[in-house]
């Protein structure tokens, strides 16, 4: 008998998809109209469609590839874990060696302020715990008084309810009533559009003095938590002034205010360090993670919680009310132990520290020089470029986001994976990416900027 794949070609996919798959952030309409790409294999740093045609996919994914696709070790202990054990519960005092290991080796490439990890499913699910954890954490010191955290606006913590409402995605809140109470939102530290005539440092000073500006304004005695991407990636790629974040962290201090890196996009070595908090100088109390966890491997994330807090809860805090079928999920756990083994045995972090990531940075700011781009900013294995109507006034194009997805389609055509965000084309590949392909991928960008250009009419 043969298999559904053998029965269908793309027309057969597209269909099916049409049929039954409501996808994720989608205009299902537009989507309709033209077609689902249905992408069937993947190796290293390349995508191929059920047509055929090679992309080089500048997004690892979801930002999450970290290690390249391909990887056959990472299936082979999948495979092996679901033999022997393919799943098993963490509650009622009951534990996985997979779940365990994975724990200790966390404890180990984490910054050393963290010794225990809640597990969860997604960089979602992570955050709503944080939500539930912080909040814990003040009742047990018996402040229950202090429940509000503050966000900010273009930050981006998830589509659940909490999550959401954590993320500064004002068409996300507009769909669901949302933010939930308790959490309010300052300016993000975005020195290219908000920052005017100010230097990168005033700007960073004055970025993170909102954050003072708001603890005051709602009262130091009400407000739990600070939570914040070291870089904003779904924001736009938003790289704050390197003095954002310790002042961000003085200010947390001085109010008692736990502080909190969500480095679901961040983490294991995306910045060039193993996690973004380093690459900015702060020491979270709590760090949010998935993602490149496993490199998108199988579903996993978690909550690196400081020893003064994990201690607090364990010492005082009775029985915690919250967790997940999945949480520790012994095969996933088991792939995501693999995954930051081979970051480590291959020197990852390093490698994107001291060579790739460096002529990536300086590939990719050579694209500034064009004439529809603003801006070319970025970290390690991350990056942003602004297009814009007059590079001189940053003056943007009305309808804003309307170039930014021609732009988008003109990868998509010419074999590249960027995306808009807005007008803000972002990039984030895989950790493995050679200089070769670097160099392919900007000769890529170029091509797709020169017919954007042309489309809209900016020489």
């Amino acid at each position: 008998m043969s298999t559904l794949r053998e029965r269908h070609d793309t027309a057969g996919w597209q269909a099916l998809d049409r049929q039954h798959f409501l996808h994720p952030f989608t205009d299902h309409k537009s989507l309709h109209e033209h077609g689902t790409r249905v992408i069937t294999r993947a190796d290293g740093v390349y995508l191929w469609d059920s047509e055929g045609v090679r992309l080089l996919d500048a997004m690892a994914g979801l930002w999450c590839v970290n290690v390249g696709y391909g990887r056959h070790e990472l299936a082979d202990v999948a495979a092996a874990q679901m033999r022997e054990l393919p799943y098993y519960n963490n509650f009622f005092k009951t534990a996985n060696p997979p779940a365990i290991a994975l724990s200790a080796l966390l404890a180990e490439v984490t910054p050393p302020q963290f010794s225990r990890v809640f597990y969860a499913g997604s960089g979602s699910e992570a955050n709503d715990t944080i939500v539930r954890l912080v909040r814990r954490y003040r009742d047990v010191r018996g402040e229950p008084k202090r429940k509000t955290i503050i966000s900010r606006w273009q930050g981006y913590h998830g589509s659940t309810v909490a999550g959401a409402s954590l993320g500064g995605m004002s068409a996300m809140h507009e769909q669901g009533d949302l933010p939930i109470p308790g959490i309010v939102h300052i300016d993000p530290p975005y020195w290219y559009g908000l920052g005017g005539e100010l230097s990168q440092e005033e700007f960073g000073l004055k970025a993170a003095r909102l954050l003072e500006e708001k603890i005051l304004e709602l009262g130091p005695e009400t407000v739990t938590a600070f939570i914040g991407e070291p870089i904003q990636g779904a924001g736009g790629v938003i790289i704050p002034p390197m003095n954002y974040w310790p002042e961000i962290e003085r200010i947390c201090r001085k109010y008692g205010v736990l502080l909190v890196a969500d480095e679901v996009i961040c983490g294991f070595g995306r910045t060039g360090n193993w996690f973004g908090c380093e690459t900015f100088g702060f020491k979270p109390d709590l760090m949010a993670m998935a993602k490149g966890m496993s490199s998108g491997y199988l579903p996993i994330g978690g909550v690196m919680v400081s020893d003064e807090v994990a201690n607090t809860l364990i010492a005082d805090g009775g029985e915690f009310y919250h967790g997940y079928t999945y949480s520790g999920h012994p095969a996933c756990s088991a792939v995501a132990e693999r995954n930051i083994r081979i970051i480590r045995d291959e020197g990852l972090v390093e490698r994107v520290r001291t060579d790739t990531g460096p002529y990536l940075q300086a590939r990719w700011r050579e694209l500034g020089e064009h004439p529809l781009v603003g801006e070319a900013r970025g970290v390690g294995f991350i990056g942003a470029l602004e297009l814009v109507k007059d590079k001189a006034t940053r003056t943007r194009f009305d309808p804003l986001g309307e170039t930014g997805t021609i732009c988008r389609d003109f990868c998509f055509k010419n074999g590249l994976v960027m995306r808009a965000v807005w007008d803000t084309m972002i990039m984030s590949p895989p950790l493995i990416m050679t200089r070769a392909e670097i160099d392919e991928f900007i000769a890529l960008a170029r091509r797709c900027l020169d017919l954007t250009a042309e489309a809209v009419g900016v020489k």
